[in-house]
């Protein structure tokens, strides 16, 4: 059993087989779900990451097939033994070409001020949103580095715009998109981005606007194609707007 005592389930992963394997964390609902399709359909190999196990299996169950490998390990990312157990995964399959750090908490909700911001939060937001991604992929560059790989980090306009309200939300991913970008500056072997989805139809969104009617938000599967690009034509390492990367309807 890997460390932690997690126990993978498992389909077809027993060999190392010639498709890439990415790793998604947060992948049991939203855009990490959407992600974990979208890389299913372009022949990826997956291990899916999430705290909730059942929404996790339901996700592998959606976008497992004849001969692809999806291995579903539930757990916490901000616990080491949860990131030991991605780890062994990754090393039992043969080695890892994408690491998506998609998992992330929006931090207290609603947003409130910096003035009012509990810092016991704030740590938390830190912990999730910053030091667990950093860590984890410490873990994982070994492999990225053998193998040529990536890694993708989800951001947020809120990392690079001043929002009213998130401020604790923004300094988070500010950090991840300045950890990814001095990463990307010493590891030339390795793709680094750093990518912004844009405003999305998702839960975490939702918290952010309690009450409110965000159904006028795209879904997070319309941005899909958009990382899809990023991740097949291996764009240099830097920060992306997934507007920018869609295709220019005619």
């Amino acid at each position: 059993m890997p460390a932690g005592g997690t126990r993978p389930s498992v389909k077809a992963m027993n060999n190392r087989s010639a498709a890439p394997l990415a790793l998604v964390t947060g992948a049991s609902r939203g855009l990490g779900r959407a992600l974990a399709a979208g890389l299913a359909h372009e022949g990826y190999d997956l291990i899916l990451d999430a705290r909730h196990a059942a929404g996790l299996q339901a996700v592998a169950d959606a976008v497992s097939g004849p001969g692809h490998a999806v291995t579903v390990i539930p757990g916490d990312v901000t616990d080491p033994a949860h990131r030991a157990a991605l780890r062994h995964a990754a090393q039992a399959a043969g080695g890892l070409d994408l690491l998506v750090n998609n998992a992330g908490t929006l931090g207290v909700s609603p947003p409130p001020a910096l003035a009012d911001y509990p810092v016991a939060g704030l740590r938390d937001a830190f912990e999730v949103n910053v030091i667990a991604p950093i860590a984890l992929t410490q873990l994982m560059l070994p492999m990225l580095r053998g193998r040529g790989g990536a890694v993708l980090n989800i951001t947020s306009d809120a990392a690079v715009e001043a929002y009213a309200g998130w401020g604790g939300y923004g300094a988070t991913k500010a950090a991840l998109e300045q950890a990814a970008n001095v990463l990307a500056a010493e590891e030339l072997a390795v793709r680094v981005w750093w990518a912004d989805p844009g405003d999305l139809r998702t839960d975490m969104h939702q918290l952010a606007f309690p009450g409110q009617d965000i159904s006028g938000r795209p879904e997070p599967e319309t941005v899909v194609p958009a990382l899809i690009k990023l991740i097949t034509r291996r764009l240099a390492s830097g920060r992306y707007r997934a507007a920018h990367l869609m295709p220019v309807s005619s």
